[in-house]
Order: C-alpha cells, then sequence, then structure tokens
C-alpha cells in the first residue's frame, strides 16, 4: 500500500486549527507541547525534588494526547502518507547545496548530511544536539511555553506576550542559521 498525498490546503488546514483552538479556549484548556513534558515530569515524581513540578497534572493528563496523537500521526503520515520528499523551490536547493553543503535538498525528506545516524558517533555534533536541546527547553521555560503554544494558542488568545515570543523565536532562528550555523559547522 503506497499512497502519496498532498499536504491539505491552507483553507482546510487553517480553519481546522482554528476550530481546534476555539473548541480549547470554550473549554478553558491551553494547548502547547512543552507543558506535556512539565506534567511527564510531575507524573515521574519531579515534585519532590523542585516545586516547578507540584501541581495537579491530573487536570493536565487531556493534553498528553496531543503526543499520543503527534506520535501516532507523524509515523501514519510519513509511512503511508508520504513520499518522504519535500519539493522546495530551487533556488533555495542551490543556495542550500553551495553555502550549506546540502546536497540531498529534494531527494530527501530531512537533510540525510545533517540528519543520519553516522553523525551521532561524532562527539561534536552530538555535544552540539545536546546543548541544542537543553538551550530549547531552557527557553521554552524562560518564554513560559513553546512555539506551538505561543504561536498557535497564545495569538488565538490575543496575548502580547505570546506575540513577544513569537517574534523571538523567528529573530532566534533567523540568527541560528545565518550567524550560528555557519560559524559552528565552518561553512
Amino acid at each position: 500500500m503506497d499512497f502519496i498525498y498532498e499536504p491539505w490546503p491552507w483553507y482546510i488546514a487553517g480553519p481546522m486549527i482554528a476550530l481546534t483552538m476555539f473548541l480549547l479556549l470554550y473549554m478553558g484548556k491551553h494547548f502547547g507541547m512543552s507543558s506535556n513534558l512539565r506534567t511527564i515530569c510531575s507524573i515521574g515524581g519531579a515534585g519532590k525534588i523542585s516545586s516547578f513540578f507540584q501541581f495537579d497534572w491530573k487536570k493536565e493528563r487531556w493534553n498528553l494526547i496531543v503526543i499520543v496523537g503527534a506520535i501516532i500521526g507523524g509515523f501514519l503520515a510519513s509511512k503511508y502518507m508520504s513520499n518522504n520528499e519535500v519539493n522546495i523551490n530551487p533556488e533555495i536547493a542551490t543556495q542550500l547545496s553551495e553555502e550549506y553543503g546540502i546536497k540531498s535538498a529534494n531527494t530527501a525528506y530531512l537533510p540525510t548530511e545533517i540528519f543520519n545516524t553516522e553523525n551521532l558517533s561524532n562527539p561534536f555534533t552530538l555535544g552540539i544536539l545536546i546543548l541544542g536541546g537543553f538551550l530549547v527547553g531552557f527557553g521554552a521555560r524562560y518564554a513560559g511555553g513553546c512555539t506551538s503554544g505561543h504561536a498557535i494558542s497564545g495569538l488565538s488568545n490575543l496575548q502580547v506576550p505570546s506575540l513577544i515570543a513569537v517574534v523571538g523565536f523567528f529573530i532566534g532562528g533567523l540568527v541560528m542559521i545565518h550567524l550560528l550555523y555557519p560559524s559552528i559547522f565552518g561553512l
């Protein structure tokens, strides 16, 4: 069974996201992936170590379905609903190839030059991944939520802190890819 589907068009996916957010707002719930990590840590007993994890996690367990759905949905989409290729602008593919050495654009779902198992055996790359994961976790905690929580839930609630956080996420991404990434990897 090798089905290949196109992504849903914006006029279907956008209203579905808006409907989901409306239902969550109506029920008094907040959406975000990083809050699930807090819930999982609280379930695991982290409240004994830090007061941050001392809350009634049973009220938030509904949100754990988001993690399960993301994992199952991601697997099903990549395995049965995709050709695992991302068609990008040819000019961007050329730029990726010339400036960053990524020649797998338009041939792989993720750039194999970055996301392959051989890179995990390189201590430098592994250190960068661990440091990056720590910084993302710290940033999500410092910003009071992750990109999905602020960009989808916070902006739909018209929260100014979420707007500031989303602008910060974009600025951080631009700084990373244009300044830090090339200097870290010598490109």
